[in-house]
């Protein structure tokens, strides 16, 4: 008991609380060494303009019984610890008369009885202040009882195996193949980047042998059928767009049919009679592709030939080009 508690208990009216109450965390027949004891006192008539002050008994603790912490309140109804999660629900418990229970933790690492302290709290109300005393208990520890002419000595025993269920073996069975999986994926990502890699480093093909392969998959006459005249003239002005994207470099397959040969009116590698032949090309396969116009086969056996020309006049200019340029660097 500290000095504050023998100061406040001679000038205060000590009145008899009852006894403290001894009970054990870990439910036994009897209190064995290392067993937590919770010692406590339960205050009643307490309200919210109530306080009260707890002794010390931090002098009790030693190597055979030792103190757990500090003082623990709890507000008690019906006998049970009532906790509130929020500040409405405490308030509703807070109108009324209320218990509260103090209590300590005590750990007793000996054998023997322990006559356990009594406790005085203090309780203060707005008009006076009493001194509770509480009366200590006793407090029986025991060991676990060893018959000393049957006790022998074992060897000490290896850990008991189980058998593996697979309810144990799903996880790294699941993590395992998630492993694999992600493995695999990290393998084939590495050989498309490795591929695409060696593909761009091959050198490219020209853009007219590009487009002439290309075209080349439309001689048959099987194309001219009517339900397959739009694959014909798509695949042809198709081919074709992307040859002048290249050799002209007009943005031919983004652009309408009026936009393409309005870009290309000026330029002088097109012969007027193959402006207009090609013109007309291309307007016709709009119609077959957005007007399901059927074309006769005597325009579609043009088609083709009227494409594959173009392509190969337009780059004979280009190599005259380029000639008649190394010729007269040379002059």
């Amino acid at each position: 008991m500290n000095l504050l508690t023998i100061i406040l208990a001679a000038v205060l009216d000590i009145v008899p609380g009852g006894d403290a109450v001894l009970e054990q965390l870990q439910k036994r027949d009897s209190i064995l060494i290392a067993d937590q004891m919770r010692y406590s006192v339960t205050v009643s008539g307490m309200d919210k303009e109530s306080g009260i002050f707890l002794p010390d008994l931090s002098s009790v603790s030693n190597d055979t019984l030792t103190l757990l912490g500090s003082w623990q309140l709890d507000t008690l109804s019906g006998g049970k610890a009532v906790r509130s999660r929020n500040a409405k629900a405490a308030e509703k418990i807070l109108r009324k008369p209320f218990d509260l229970r103090a209590s300590i933790i005590l750990v007793p690492f000996e054998e023997g009885r322990y006559q356990l302290p009594d406790i005085p709290v203090v309780r203060s109300r707005a008009d006076r202040s009493d001194t509770l005393l509480f009366k200590g208990v006793e407090m029986e520890v025991k060991t676990m009882p060893v018959d000393t002419t049957t006790f022998e000595i074992h060897d000490i025993k290896g850990q008991i195996l189980y058998p593996v269920t697979f309810k144990e073996l799903l996880p790294w069975i699941g993590g395992g193949l998630l492993a694999a999986g992600l493995i695999a994926l990290g393998v084939w990502l590495i050989m498309r980047a490795s591929k695409r890699k060696q593909e761009a480093l091959k050198p490219k093909d020209p853009a007219y042998i590009v487009a002439l392969r290309e075209l080349d998959k439309y001689r048959s006459d099987k194309f001219w059928a009517p339900e397959k005249q739009k694959a014909f003239y798509s695949g042809i002005t198709d081919a074709l767009k992307f040859y002048i994207d290249d050799r002209f470099g007009v943005d031919a397959p983004e652009m309408t049919t009026a936009e393409l040969f309005d870009a290309l009116k000026s330029d002088k590698d097109i012969s007027p009679e193959m402006f207009n032949s090609l013109k007309e090309l291309f307007e016709r396969a709009d119609f077959v592709k957005f007007a399901k116009h059927v074309v006769s086969d005597e325009e579609n056996a043009k088609a083709l030939p009227l494409a594959v020309s173009f392509v190969t006049t337009t780059y004979q200019a280009d190599i005259e080009k380029e000639t008649s340029g190394q010729e007269a660097a040379e002059d």
